[in-house]
């Protein structure tokens, strides 16, 4: 009797999207010249010390991280989620390709010109950090997969080379504090934070 009251909620739906929730990044990657080209994302999840990112073929960051396989993968707060935005409508790729220019995508070589965002070196890679974002981690491209069921795309596997963190999200033990650090979340197209802490797994630090 429970079961089917429960199944009697659900509604089968054809969303046009399936962001349902996920943390935004601005990847970095570097383009011919030697400067460095800032990418919205928001399909990215970590195992250990590997973050997998996934990227439309139609990018200029799928375009470089083909040529130069390093990458930053910047993690915004929800502060910047303003700074995110004026970036969102911009591609990097000239000639703007086809289907981006029907999304209402124009060509900008310096995204963050006008962002209010700044950038700063790297230590161990090329493409530069975002200043404002407090978490940044530098990483090098181990693999660049495009799925026989999903030619549109690429999952990028990604290693983790540097991680750099705002002092003011850190405990004593340079350990991220999950009280004071929230990601921007992209959840169907809407910017939100995080709510109130509702507890804790069984192996968080205290």
């Amino acid at each position: 009797m429970n079961q089917t009251r429960q199944a009697d909620r659900t509604v089968v739906i054809q969303p046009k999207i399936l962001y349902y929730g996920n943390p935004v990044i601005l990847l970095s990657t570097l383009n011919e010249d030697g400067t460095t080209n800032i990418s919205p994302l928001s399909s990215s999840w970590a195992l250990g010390d590997n973050i997998i990112l996934g990227l439309g073929l139609g990018g200029k960051a799928f375009e470089n991280i083909k040529r130069h396989p390093e990458c930053v993968i910047n993690i915004p707060s929800p502060d910047l989620w303003q700074n995110v935005e004026q970036i969102s409508p911009y591609t990097g790729t000239n000639p703007v390709p086809d289907y981006k220019l029907e999304m209402g995508y124009t060509y900008c070589k310096d995204k963050l010109q006008g962002s209010g965002l700044t950038s700063l070196d790297s230590i161990t890679i090329k493409p530069t950090r975002i200043s404002e974002c407090p978490i940044q981690i530098e990483a090098l491209v181990k693999e660049v997969r495009i799925p026989e069921y999903a030619p549109f795309f690429a999952i990028i596997e990604t290693q983790v080379l540097q991680v750099h963190a705002h002092a003011t999200i850190l405990r004593e033990n340079n350990h991220i504090d999950p009280s004071k650090w929230s990601p921007l979340i992209y959840n169907f197209r809407h910017y939100y934070g995080l709510g109130d802490a509702l507890g804790k797994n069984r192996r968080a630090e205290n």
